[in-house]
């Protein structure tokens, strides 16, 4: 699934529009980056976290000429599933649909 398919996905099971819809996983996005840029971590229950590794420096290779290439340390970003995604993903079969959104009951308005 690509990100325009999330969106479209998004608009069509809340009934939104495409352009509010694309705002909303935007802002998912940006917030799930700023998190691991400054070194939280993210936790979606029933999904999964996110979070960052540190890897340590090390000597490569460049495949081409075989010439030795120091690889300098660097944070990865890492996604660990949840036991209910991985349970889902395992099960086979469809996904399961999801529910229908239904939008909080509209207060009454007041009598004049």
């Amino acid at each position: 699934m690509t990100k325009a398919e999330l969106i479209e996905e998004v608009s069509r099971v809340v009934e939104m529009t495409r352009k509010d819809s694309e705002v909303i996983v935007e802002a998912i996005f940006d917030s799930i980056v700023r998190a691991l840029h400054t070194g939280d971590k993210i936790e979606i229950r029933g999904f999964g976290s996110f979070r960052t590794r540190d890897r340590q420096g090390r000597v490569g290779r460049n495949p081409k000429t075989g010439e030795r290439v120091e690889v300098p340390a660097k944070r990865i970003p890492y996604f660990k599933p949840s036991k209910e995604l991985k349970d889902l993903v395992n099960a086979g079969g469809s996904a399961p649909e999801p529910a229908p959104f239904s939008a909080p009951p509209e207060e009454p308005s007041p009598a004049l």
